[in-house]
């Protein structure tokens, strides 16, 4: 093997080096975004669009009542 043929394969082992490496730290990073997004949706409270339908429609029916009993209040 010469001297260029050495070089190209040093240089493309270090190609392959760099790429895997970067394609590590992208899943690293990934990886670490998907845990710190959690953890901010936790911090927050959030609920589910079910049990946020839920709970507006027991408001609705509460306010329907307020003003059912407020118009017996005025009789």
């Amino acid at each position: 093997m010469n001297n260029s043929e050495k070089i190209l394969k040093t240089l493309s082992n270090l190609i392959e080096n760099s790429i895997l490496t970067s394609k590590d730290i992208k899943n690293e990073l990934s990886t670490d975004l998907k845990f710190k997004k959690d953890k901010i949706i936790n911090n927050l409270d959030l609920v589910s669009r079910k049990e946020f339908e839920v709970l507006k429609k027991l408001v609705q029916k509460q306010e329907l009542i307020i003003k059912q009993l407020k118009k017996k209040l005025k009789r």
